[in-house]
């Protein structure tokens, strides 16, 4: 399966390392934005099948993100990748309509378990 992914993080060494998480094959389109507006910006343009979202950034964090997806009526599937591994911020972002919460470094074994279980890979 291949479709536009978008890794949405104000670190670019996560950037990379959620990009090499990805199952081998799994997209053949990588967009990277480094913080909630950018990626805002990206979701209105073009369509994007999958995103991949940080909670704590500058400018527009994961949640306004999440608010803004939804407010909007985006269809993009999300899962994020955070730091931020308290249960009641997990739960939040799942009602916001994220697929699930990754804790961060992000395990490509997970990944890959968390795409599977969604129907994406």
């Amino acid at each position: 399966m291949s479709f536009p992914v978008l890794i949405c993080d104000d670190s670019s060494l996560a950037r990379r390392n959620v990009q090499r998480s990805l199952p081998q094959g799994f997209s053949d389109l990588v967009l990277e934005a480094t913080n909630g507006a950018e990626a805002m910006s990206i979701l209105e343009q073009q369509p994007i099948a999958l995103l991949l979202l940080d909670l704590t950034m500058p400018v527009m964090d994961g949640v306004e993100v999440l608010e803004a997806i939804r407010a909007r009526k985006l269809e993009v599937f999300v899962i994020v990748i955070s730091g931020d591994i308290q249960p009641m911020m997990q739960q939040k972002v799942k009602a916001l309509g994220a697929l699930d919460f990754i804790k961060k470094p992000v395990d490509a074994d997970k990944l890959k378990r968390v795409l599977e279980h969604f129907g994406l890979y």
